[in-house]
């Protein structure tokens, strides 16, 4: 990977998300000695592109996603391709597939769970042999859940040498959509024809049995949580950021790393305050209908034609305003507990989503103690890909992160 010519190659570098992950690794101080490559199928948008940026040293690819050809010659100079470019399951097998054969790391801000299921079928194997890192869902999907797991179950494992026996996450948050997130939705939904993406463990090594795959159903209903001190309800995003904290939780079991036999994870909407319980019903409610909404053809071509369109997304004044929090709590059978605390100024989806992924690219760049070692391959995700060296890194780029513990 030395002799490539390119140190990170951002995919999709004209759209939404794409220009704007572009700007913040030009704008970067570590990355003022990178090699930067910007890439997508539109000549004169991508040198207008690189025009803002105020970098002549970055480079502009021309690849077109159903260009095998020049996917392939992207990936091979690349060290880590960054990819912004959805629906996933429409632009990126050949994307993937050119980074598997030409061993390069690979990132993404996917929440498509079930391109990420046909990944691991079709490339995990060969990625993991050959210690290629692939690790989609590195945006808000699903950086905080996975990290926040990880730093939560680890404090109890490393300082209170106690087994983890149940976590919980608990988000707020205030933001908008882009359309290219929304497509991807749409996407997902109409191909799910047989409800796969409702499988609990969708994304592990091994199948399970359906006793435990309902002990595990994604939550439905509002109840009031003790850990929370306020009302909850199923999260917008659980249904991908669970499958990937139990694929997480399987991949360090299979190499001795495990949080522990008895763990479960499950995620929730947080309402708090006053009117709590009130917002928690029409937020639930509303997400419920959503759902069946997407779920039937008429309902996705009506969302279609009322939903934002791919390549465009919130002002930058909402985006200002949006920020996030996430709380994960981590218990041991002892009744010892960690909290993990996660903030960040700024919209989920596109602004925190950014400095996600870009700081994961960076870190398969510029770090040298990954988790693993340089052997450490194939389809994974933010906690066993990246880990600890993604978690030390956000603090510095604006996350807020903090751990505490206690008792029940």
């Amino acid at each position: 990977m030395r002799r490539r010519d390119l140190d990170i190659v951002v995919y999709g570098a004209t759209g939404f998300v794409g220009s704007r992950a572009a700007q913040y690794l030009a704008g970067a101080e570590e990355a003022a000695e990178l090699r930067l490559g910007i890439a997508g199928r539109d000549a004169a948008r991508l040198e207008a592109l690189r025009a803002r940026l105020g970098r002549d040293d970055v480079q502009v690819v021309l690849a077109d996603a159903d260009d095998l050809e020049a996917v392939e010659a992207t990936a091979s100079r690349a060290r880590v391709l960054l990819n912004t470019a959805g629906p996933f399951a429409k632009y990126g097998d050949h994307i993937v597939a050119a980074c598997v054969r030409a061993r390069t790391h690979y990132v993404d801000i996917t929440g498509e769970t079930l391109w990420v299921r046909s990944l691991i079928d079709r490339h995990h194997a060969q990625a993991q042999a050959e210690g290629t890192r692939i690790i989609p869902c590195c945006g808000f999907d699903s950086v905080p859940s996975d990290l926040g797991v990880l730093l939560a179950v680890r404090q109890l494992q490393r300082r209170r040498g106690a087994e983890c026996a149940e976590v919980k996450s608990y988000f707020q948050m205030f933001g908008g959509f882009n359309g290219g997130t929304l497509a991807s939705g749409l996407m997902q939904a109409a191909a799910d024809r047989e409800g796969r993406a409702r499988d609990p463990f969708l994304l592990d090594p091994h199948p399970h049995p359906p006793e435990e795959q309902a002990r595990n159903r994604d939550p439905l209903g509002i109840t009031y949580d003790s850990d929370a001190k306020a009302w909850v309800g199923p999260f917008l995003m659980g249904f991908v950021n669970t499958r990937v904290v139990r694929r997480s939780a399987a991949l360090f079991a299979e190499w001795g790393e495990g949080y522990g036999e008895r763990f479960r994870y499950q995620e929730y909407s947080r309402f708090g305050g006053a009117f709590g319980l009130p917002t928690a019903v029409a937020a639930t409610g509303g997400l419920a209908a959503m759902d069946v909404t997407m779920s039937t053809g008429p309902g996705r071509r009506l969302l279609e034609k009322v939903l934002p369109k791919p390549g465009s997304g919130p002002s930058e004044t909402l985006m200002d305003r949006g920020w996030f929090k996430s709380e994960t709590v981590a218990a041991a059978s002892s009744g010892r507990k960690v909290r993990v605390r996660m903030s960040h100024q700024g919209d989920p989806g596109n602004r925190a989503t950014v400095r996600f992924v870009c700081e994961a690219a960076l870190a398969l760049v510029l770090e040298r103690k990954l988790p693993g070692g340089v052997g450490r391959g194939g389809v994974l995700t933010p906690a066993t890909g990246l880990g600890d060296v993604l978690a030390e890194r956000l603090p510095l780029a604006g996350v807020e992160i903090e751990v505490s513990e206690g008792r029940r």
